[in-house]
């Protein structure tokens, strides 16, 4: 009887994780809609609107007039799975709905050193709802896991050539995953739901240097945040074995999780009044997430050695993403943008699980900037990206995925 419904406890961590964003481990890059169109190239050194924000907060000091930007991207995300074993039942994949994820942001200069701002985005989050009957159901059908960050901002520019930035983040995670339990005599799954949430701080710092008033750099840290989900662990059914053991009802459970910390590099190069060049590295420490531990209170003491306190590993490792990217200005009111990036998984063969079943992956991305006026800005992106097929092994669920997703974004940006 030993976890294999309990395990799923564990995954309130790796629900954090996202399946099918378009970012790798469990991060979103959908910060910013013009970033999206050059697959956030030059993320820390393109400044061109208050999405720098979130960018590199430094870039703020070159926005000239008090902005507010609001925006928003659409993942629409496509799963095929083949060669799969398990318990009985079927592999649709395709368990990502159409998902959309917020952002917006305002700045205001103070003078022509100082800059204030406040951005609101998800830096996290994922849904995953595979079809009832779901073959690996005892490694979880359901996950619904967010972050939602509040950053205020300042910036302060010394020189024409260099700028720094910082603000500190306020981030709420909340989410809700569910498994199907085996049966141990009966002949029907029984169900457990994980719920929990914790508001825990970060920081997001940042250096701009312009070494031409045409080509510039900026390095971005992003701290990692240390959460302490509080919430409970309830286990639903009709077994005959559960039942006598005392293990349906509600318990409360805690986990700790880490999200990681990143370094973001890039440089843009404006190569004449039409052309502008970008290119961008970032490294994200994901080796932190070493191994996950749940502590469930009040399990009754015939299964306290079982239940009490559940690890499972994870054995991730650090990883690079790289984009390079350009924009083309039509006229004064049209600019096209477009970009390629490889981001690598942290995750491994061994552990990998089918809330978490990401590869490799490559995105090339298509923009479109239009200004009506000099007051006005709209940013449309779109995205593809495809990863490697991707192999599960756990000890009751082998397949293999292939991953691939469109992003779809729009935002406005208003000048005062």
């Amino acid at each position: 009887m030993k976890t294999t419904w309990l395990k799923t406890a564990i995954a309130i961590a790796a629900g954090a994780l996202s399946t099918q964003a378009l970012a790798a481990g469990f991060a979103l890059n959908e910060q910013s809609i013009s970033g999206m169109g050059t697959s956030f190239a030059g993320r820390s050194s393109s400044a061109d609107d208050a999405t720098t924000l979130f960018g590199n907060p430094a870039g703020m000091s070159r926005l000239k007039r008090e902005e507010v930007s609001f925006g928003v991207a659409a993942i629409h995300a496509n799963t095929d799975i083949k060669n799969a074993s398990g318990a009985p039942g079927s592999n649709d994949g395709d368990m990502v709905p159409f998902t959309a994820v917020p952002m917006g942001y305002y700045v205001k200069p103070i003078d022509d050193k100082w800059a204030v701002g406040v951005g609101v985005y998800v830096p996290f989050g994922l849904i995953t709802d595979y079809e009832g009957g779901f073959s690996g159901r005892y490694h979880g059908d359901y996950s619904e896991v967010r972050v939602i960050t509040v950053q205020p901002t300042v910036s302060y520019r010394f020189n024409e050539k260099l700028s720094i930035g910082f603000g500190p983040t306020i981030n709420r995670i909340d989410g809700k995953l569910e498994s199907a339990v085996p049966p141990m005599m009966g002949a029907s799954d029984s169900r457990v739901k994980i719920e929990g949430d914790d508001t825990a701080l970060g920081f997001n710092v940042g250096v701009l240097y312009e070494f031409t008033p045409h080509t510039r750099a900026g390095i971005t840290y992003r701290s990692k945040v240390d959460y302490t989900l509080e919430g409970d662990t309830k286990i639903t059914g009709n077994d005959p074995l559960l039942a006598g053991a005392q293990a349906y009802g509600k318990y409360d459970a805690s986990l700790d999780l880490e999200t990681p910390e990143s370094i973001d590099v890039s440089v843009t190069h404006e190569l004449n009044d039409q052309w502008t060049l970008y290119a961008g590295a970032m490294l994200t420490r994901w080796s932190r997430l070493e191994a996950i531990v749940v502590e469930n209170e009040g399990v009754p003491a015939a299964v306290a050695g079982s239940f009490g306190t559940i690890s499972e590993e994870q054995d991730w490792h650090d990883t690079w993403s790289y984009a390079i990217g350009a924009a083309y200005k039509l006229n004064k009111q049209w600019t096209l943008r477009t970009g390629l990036a490889f981001d690598q998984s942290p995750t491994n063969n061994t552990h990998r699980s089918p809330r978490i079943p990401t590869g490799d992956r490559t995105a090339v991305s298509f923009g479109l900037a239009w200004n009506p006026t000099d007051d006005v800005t709209v940013d449309l992106a779109y995205s593809y990206l495809w990863e490697e097929d991707t192999k599960i092994r756990q000890d009751s669920y082998n397949a293999t995925y292939e991953n691939s997703a469109h992003g779809f974004g729009a935002a406005l940006s208003y000048r005062f």
